[in-house]
């Protein structure tokens, strides 16, 4: 299947992961809707069948990035969310999610998943609208979100790599299997559909990752 590529994205976009999800593409913004039952999350408890969903990633050009956009989600069951998806293997990704919490409440949460999945949950949101941003520095990734698209909170600041030695070897192929993009889940409903308008991509990584630039 192509994917219309998004004129601020420097990367074509593939479909990935199963069920498929559904897409529209105009310009700078994308409309993606996950079906019943996905996500992306190893329960640190154990059990069950490792989950899966249909996302849309690319692999961005080698160095330092920032991608951003501002998600809006129609909410309906717990954990439905639009998320900014950055994908290492098969059991390494993070996930940085506008999420629907257990008390109904639209959330900023991300994920890291080393062999299996952390869940933080970072601050409540009034509204259905999110802005959230990958970046890439360095050999690190950080997560923000902005209730405004301006100020900007650091949500996480992690590696996708176990050990130092994995580290180093994995630094050097990171390049050319690492992708970001976006994802849309439904855990426990009938599906969701996230908009990710105002996607803008820049090479380069703030200055301070902790004060709000």
């Amino acid at each position: 299947m192509t994917v219309p590529n998004l004129t601020s994205l420097p990367f074509p976009l593939e479909p990935e992961g199963a069920p498929p999800c559904a897409f529209e593409t105009s310009g700078g913004s994308l409309r993606l809707t996950g079906q019943a039952g996905t996500d992306l999350f190893l329960d640190p408890a154990g059990g069950g069948t490792p989950p899966d969903a249909g996302r849309l990633v690319g692999v961005p050009p080698q160095g330092d990035f920032s991608l951003a956009a501002r998600v809006r989600v129609e909410f309906a069951s717990v954990f439905d969310a639009g998320v900014l998806l950055v994908h290492a293997a098969e059991d390494r990704w993070a996930k940085l999610c506008f999420e629907y919490s257990p008390q109904k409440t639209p959330t900023a949460v991300s994920v890291v998943t080393r062999g299996t999945s952390d869940d933080a949950n970072a601050f409540e949101v009034s509204g259905d609208t999110l802005w959230l941003r990958v970046t890439r520095s360095g050999r690190a990734w950080a997560f923000h979100a902005s209730t405004d698209g301006r100020w900007w909170r650091l949500l996480r600041y992690f590696s996708l790599h176990e050990h130092e030695h994995e580290h180093e070897h994995e630094h050097e192929a990171a390049p050319g299997r690492t992708t970001v993009g976006f994802l849309a889940q439904s855990p426990t409903g009938q599906g969701c559909t996230a908009w990710f308008e105002d996607v803008t991509f820049t090479l380069s990584a703030p200055a301070d990752l902790r004060d709000g630039s």
